[in-house]
């Protein structure tokens, strides 16, 4: 089969793979009809998160048709079209019981975080992602979904991560009727963090970033009031006396690709001595109101971080964070899909084929030609 292959840093190529096979009873094969390249692959793109091996396959946002299933897997036929969340949980261990199946204890073997990932590096448990005509699908009696009939396939693809973690920042928010909400980052995530503030009740959502094309993106797509970080001073404190005593919510949704710091720049991302550049982490805590909460789901490294720890005591803030728990939230999220509350698809700008993979991460990673999300279509539906 073709399948994107990492070389190293900022260096990708489709690449012959040998087919993948069922491992496990609780196996499945899916052939790949849409994937996405994620805001996190750009991490792994750029050389950001430990343990990237050559040879990988990247990939966690996908959908497909299901080819193949091992012996145990009885809710997935041949010829299934399913969703596959990016998440690989076991659906069974303690964790997973709990809903929180980005934790999942027995798909990660080497971590005591995070679960496994698809296409996220060895920290994440090594498994080879959906950039790719066919992937293997460990624990598919639990994981995938079935696609509804009614539902656009380029929908059902953003319903696997991007959605589920713009939404699951602004549920971490605990977002009360009337509050104001920022989001820090307009980026695919962070639209979608915007976007689903509305619907916990926000009475006011801001966005801040650096880029003009993404910033009037979020002006009509959120909608929200959209700010240049570049233009405004200091954000934390341009943010206080936009909002008189500080956000109710803020929501980090850049992570460690952000840019907006020297020191964090020079530290997090060029020598690498902190988990990514922690810039908007700081701007979000130094911006909430006190008792406010912070909502992360911009991806860092598992390296540390140099972070305002005493401000957050001290203001008595609560944060929120992690990978976002897929399978709990679909239920939730096909209905908003169904019912026009959430429009997915609206936020691809590019599909290209699987062969031009190295081309889509230079258009992403770059910001050129106004790219927000860019889709690669494996193999036709």
């Amino acid at each position: 089969m073709r399948a994107m292959d990492y070389r190293g840093p900022r260096r990708v190529r489709i690449q012959d793979k040998p087919m993948p096979v069922i491992q496990h009873p609780r196996d499945a094969i899916v052939r790949v009809t849409r994937s996405c390249i994620c805001g996190s692959d750009l991490h792994l793109y750029h050389g950001m998160v430990p343990d990237t091996r050559v040879g990988m396959t990247f990939g966690h946002e996908f959908c497909g048709v299901v080819e193949a299933v091992g012996s145990a897997v009885e809710n997935l036929s041949i010829g299934d079209r399913v969703m596959v969340p990016f998440n690989i949980a076991c659906g069974q261990c303690h964790f997973c019981k709990q809903g929180l199946f980005g934790n999942c204890h027995e798909s990660n073997a080497q971590a005591t975080a995070v679960g496994g990932i698809f296409g996220y590096s060895h920290t994440a448990g090594g498994y080879d992602g959906g950039q790719a005509e066919y992937v293997r699908v460990p624990y598919a009696d639990f994981g995938p979904t079935l696609i509804p009939d009614w539902m656009d396939p380029d929908d059902a693809v953003l319903l696997t991560d991007v959605v589920p973690t713009g939404y699951q920042a602004a549920e971490m928010g605990g977002i009360q009727k009337g509050d104001t909400v920022v989001v820090f980052g307009a980026g695919p995530v962070g639209l979608l963090a915007a976007r689903s503030a509305w619907l916990f009740g926000a009475g006011r959502v801001i966005v801040i970033d650096h880029v003009e094309y993404r910033l009037e993106f979020a002006r009509t797509y959120c909608p929200a009031e959209v700010y240049d970080f570049r233009e405004i001073g200091d954000p934390v404190v341009f943010i206080k006396k936009l909002t008189d005593l500080g956000a109710d919510v803020c929501i980090d949704a850049v992570g460690a690709d952000a840019s907006g710091n020297a020191w964090h720049t020079l530290f997090g991302k060029k020598l690498k001595l902190e988990a990514g550049n922690a810039v908007p982490l700081h701007w979000a805590i130094n911006s909430v109101r006190k008792g406010g909460v912070v909502s992360i789901v911009g991806v860092y490294g598992p390296t540390g971080n140099v972070i305002p720890i005493g401000n957050v005591v001290n203001k008595g803030i609560t944060i929120r964070a992690n990978q976002a728990s897929v399978k709990r939230l679909l239920p939730r999220l096909i209905d908003h899909v169904r019912e026009g509350r959430i429009d997915p698809k609206a936020i691809i700008t590019h599909r290209l084929p699987l062969e031009d993979v190295a081309e889509a991460y230079h258009l992403f990673s770059s910001k050129l030609d106004g790219c927000i999300k860019p889709m690669l279509v494996p193999t036709p539906d």
